[in-house]
């Protein structure tokens, strides 16, 4: 009998244990890290944040993208200004949450230094100078040199159009206009495709445009593209001399813009997540399926350390008081 009432126990064990098992696989799984896209779904910036989601899923966990647009990006990158310090909420903030905006805005619902932790930037994506092809050959401008010297024998008589004031390329074309000592005028349009057209319909001269909005044009010879705006030349379009290395004998040798983007989270993240996040994002950026869907973007991957990324904002922030405040560009 005693053995006969082990054997029962035993089972009634095992069955029990069978039992409990769905139980104890079913625990509450971590909770999901929420990226912010402060822009509507659709452009470079979303679909970047969404193959980064999905790259890191299997260091970090489920990663869930969320657009929300509103006030320049401030209404997203304040979401995560103001969440908690744990990891979970992370933005993508661009040069213009936190390097534009703060001189734009008269008032700002974060501090884009104070309220974040910079993790790491993750790409830039180069912008070009650009003219109406036909302008260019009537004018026989076919170099930054060329324009520069036009633009200073006829003051007033070149106009660049913009997605708007205070857009990249307003700014832009304020910050070529400082540098190389020219006037031209500057026209504003409600965003970058009515900028484009008007250029593409000769109604504007040159424009200082996305690259990866342009090169289609470009290519069909519709735009003539001068020199991109970064300091080294474009990868997707390594022929075209750079504004600074072709503009240094006419003041222009240290200009630099483009249109970047990278990962923030709140104020004081732990050290230890920090280090987490950024090895996660920046091994992300290394793999090749990453590397190539950028490319067909057109955006250069920018990985680089919580250190130097955070200079690196602290150096746009800088720049671009300068060029907002002679602009006069404002918002609100």
């Amino acid at each position: 009998m005693s053995t006969r009432r082990t054997t029962l126990l035993s089972l009634a064990t095992i069955a029990a244990g069978a039992l409990m098992a769905p139980s104890a696989r079913a625990q509450p799984a971590a909770r999901p890290i929420r990226l912010i896209v402060p822009y509507p779904p659709g452009g470079p910036l979303d679909i970047v944040a969404r193959a980064l989601a999905a790259a890191v899923k299997d260091s970090l966990g489920t990663v869930v993208v969320e657009n929300k647009p509103g006030a320049g990006g401030n209404l997203g990158a304040d979401l995560v200004a103001k969440s908690p310090p744990d990891g979970l909420s992370l933005v993508m903030g661009a040069v213009a949450t936190h390097a534009i905006n703060p001189w734009l805005f008269s008032k700002m619902p974060y501090d884009p230094i104070r309220d974040f932790t910079p993790i790491t930037r993750v790409a830039q994506v180069p912008n070009v100078l650009v003219m109406n092809s036909d302008t260019a050959q009537r004018l026989g401008i076919g170099s930054v040199h060329d324009l520069v010297a036009y633009a200073r024998k006829n003051p007033g008589k070149l106009n660049y159009g913009s997605g708007g004031n205070g857009s990249a390329g307003h700014l832009a074309g304020e910050m070529f206009k400082a540098q190389a000592r020219v006037f031209m005028v500057h026209i504003p349009y409600a965003g970058g495709n009515p900028a484009q057209l008007a250029l593409l319909s000769g109604q504007v001269d040159l424009n200082f445009d996305n690259l990866a909005a342009a090169a289609a044009n470009i290519k069909s010879g519709k735009l003539r593209a001068i020199a991109v705006s970064t300091p080294q030349r474009a990868s997707a379009m390594p022929e075209l001399p750079t504004i600074a290395d072709s503009g240094k004998g006419d003041g222009l040798g240290q200009f630099d813009v483009s249109t970047w983007f990278g990962l923030f989270g709140p104020a004081r993240l732990p050290a230890e997540v920090l280090a987490r996040l950024n090895k996660a994002f920046v091994d992300a950026l290394a793999s090749a399926e990453l590397k190539a869907r950028m490319a067909t973007l057109l955006a250069e991957p920018a990985p680089s350390t919580p250190e130097q990324f955070a200079a690196f904002v602290k150096t746009e922030l800088a720049k671009y008081e300068t060029v907002v405040k002679a602009s006069g560009a404002k918002v609100d």
